[in-house]
């Protein structure tokens, strides 16, 4: 649920209502280090009047759309407590005057139970939980506070969640832990009852020590780990060295491919595989079902606890701040031209190898934040992930062609199961 589609109106917000506050000490979360962003002793909390105004105004610039979709993340925005949503729902029967509204959760899972699923399923969030896989790979890199185990909590969180009916996906984050294990993650996954997965690639560029604070207002305090503070603002530079949880571009592909493989066989239709369905899509010449593989971006923003809009959660620095919603108009802010350039720099920008490239339909360069490597002919811009990418799509291309070929027949994707041989 990291990678946004965009919404019906052209503009889709993501709200950050604790920050990067969280109870898990996920070592490759590029988030937490945005807690210094923000004075000392700052409440990371979205206050009332924070959220009335973000309530209101997002439903208002969302008039024209059929229903309006709020998505609530974090660092870990269950810390809030049941109560904060609770008001939420209320504010968005206030103001939407009967529209529809759509709410997504993105959570760890550890502080769901039943009364925070009652009301989930009452309200009808999409819950996303982020889970790495079997209890070894998934406490590799993400501990609780204290170095504990957090495989338990979210798998307790998971089951409250299918219990009560709540729909949920799995987000799994690939790293350098993980990604030689794809079917055995896949697999768990299917046991533990998910219908919908999602794989995130983790690729972090690590900064020189003076650049790793730069942009933030303060200081990055000794507190925090090597791996966190020392995190690169995205941006081109050639000569590189990435975190050690950074996935190898081309292990990415292998991994993706790996799970196709299995899900082509077996799984069509039954589970939901999110990065094989924004592929189809580009195979039939849909839009893009996720920003970063879209042509352009700059329609998916952020609205921090304090009410502050950034162009996206991957730019969170002063160049990227739009400004407040308490100060300043939500539509101006998204049709700027600070956002619309930022948005366009995603097409102009991309290096000769990828305008000539055969998957650019599918790719279109995929998230700016990861273009800083430098192209076969020496070309600034490339995408880490670029040789992954281009052996994943080479390798689905035989299946996704017939399943593209299928549905424009009006017949179910799923017959592939028994056309295809990978």
């Amino acid at each position: 649920m990291n990678a946004i589609a965009p919404s019906l109106t052209g503009i889709h917000l993501m709200a950050k209502p604790i920050g990067a506050l969280c109870n898990l000490d996920c070592g490759y979360c590029f988030y937490l280090e945005k807690e210094n962003a923000f004075p000392p002793r700052e409440r990371f909390r979205m206050s009332d009047e924070v959220l009335d105004t973000y309530v209101q105004r997002y439903i208002a610039a969302a008039q024209s759309a059929p229903e309006v979709e709020f998505t609530w993340q974090g660092g870990e925005p269950t810390l809030l407590g049941l109560a904060f949503f609770e008001h939420a729902v209320v504010l968005q029967r206030k103001y939407a005057k009967g529209k529809p509204i759509r709410n997504t959760l993105q959570t760890n899972g550890t502080l769901l139970d039943d009364a925070w699923c009652v009301f989930l399923k009452r309200e009808r969030f999409l819950v996303g939980v982020s889970l790495d896989g079997p209890r070894a790979l998934n406490d590799v890199a993400r501990p609780d506070k204290r170095g504990r185990s957090s495989y338990d909590a979210t798998v307790r969180g998971l089951a409250s969640l299918s219990s009560h009916g709540v729909d949920f996906n799995v987000l799994v984050t690939v790293s350098s832990a993980n990604v030689h294990q794809p079917l055995e993650i896949y697999r768990h996954l299917k046991e533990l009852g998910a219908g919908f997965i999602q794989f995130n690639p983790v690729v972090e560029r690590m900064a020189e020590p003076a650049e790793a604070v730069i942009g933030l207002h303060f200081a990055v305090p000794p507190r925090l780990s090597q791996s966190v503070a020392s995190k690169a603002r995205p941006t081109v530079k050639t000569d590189v060295t990435v975190t050690s949880h950074t996935v190898n571009a081309e292990a990415y592909g292998t991994f993706l491919s790996a799970v196709f493989d299995e899900w082509v066989r077996h799984d069509v239709g039954s589970v939901h595989v999110m990065n094989f369905e924004w592929a189809l899509a580009s195979w039939c010449q849909l839009p893009a079902g996720a920003c970063i593989f879209s042509p352009r971006c700059g329609k998916a923003a952020i609205v921090e606890h304090d009410g502050s809009v950034y162009s996206c959660d991957h730019f969170m620095y002063p160049e990227y701040r739009l400004g407040n919603l308490a100060s300043d108009d939500l539509t101006t802010m998204m049709s700027s031209r600070a956002q619309t350039d930022f948005g366009m720099a995603k097409e102009t920008s991309l290096p000769d190898e990828c305008l000539r490239c055969e998957f650019r339909f599918a790719c279109h360069g995929e998230c700016p934040k990861n273009r800083f490597i430098e192209s076969a002919d020496g070309e600034a811009g490339l995408n880490y992930l670029c040789a992954g990418y281009k052996a994943y799509f080479r390798h689905i291309t035989p299946a996704m062609n017939v399943m593209a070929r299928l549905l424009g027949q009006g017949k179910p994707a799923d017959e592939v199961m028994d056309m295809v041989q990978c």
